[in-house]
């Protein structure tokens, strides 16, 4: 965290997963982020150990746990300035209103933010900010449950946020891919130099 809003000065967002174990452990992480140099957090409402949001077999911890770990974290933030993003994957393992529910109780228990995570169509996403009202987070993952939608949508659709958290690491992998295959082709990755 320190590296990278070092060398970006720019406001970073860290994933915190699951907090980290119960209320004690998403106070300390909170507290350590923040001191790093991050300006906002989100924390996901999946038991430990967690599963990627675009996956199945996901486990939600009860309502009741989450909100006690957002309360706490907003509560013991250094600065108030430090964003509390609340996640919740509950679109795909209990329905749509399940999501809308937890999120609301979830802002209601101080996150800045929400972040429904698994979303599955435009609508979905313009379901979810009609009905949730607030700060939101969209997560654009190739390859996972939501589409192709661009940043301009997402606005368009209610969101403040678009996280695109393996898009670069996919476009250098590709890199990488090619330049492994010149140099066992050519000897050399002069090609693709």
């Amino acid at each position: 965290i320190r590296e990278i809003a070092d060398a970006s000065q720019l406001p970073v967002v860290v994933d915190a997963d699951t907090g980290y174990g119960e209320v004690e452990c998403a106070i300390r992480t909170v507290v350590e982020y923040e001191r790093a140099g991050a300006a906002a957090l989100h924390v996901e409402d999946q038991v430990f150990p967690k599963r990627c949001g675009h996956l199945d077999g996901k486990r939600l911890v009860p309502v009741d746990v989450m909100v006690d770990k957002v309360r706490a974290m907003s509560e013991h933030r250094l600065n108030d300035e430090f964003m509390i993003i609340a996640r919740t994957d509950a679109r795909s393992t209990d329905g749509m209103q399940a999501a809308i529910d937890r999120a609301s109780a979830y802002r209601e228990a101080g996150a800045d933010m929400i972040f429904p995570e698994g979303l599955q169509t435009e609508a979905e996403f313009q379901q979810f900010a009609e009905a949730c009202p607030g700060l939101l987070l969209a997560n654009m993952t190739e390859f996972g449950k939501t589409p192709d939608i661009t940043a301009g949508r997402f606005s368009d659709l209610g969101y403040d946020l678009v996280i695109y958290p393996l898009s670069m690491m996919r476009l250098a992998m590709g890199h990488v891919a090619r330049g492994l295959a010149a140099l066992r082709e050519h000897g050399t990755v002069a090609p693709v130099l």
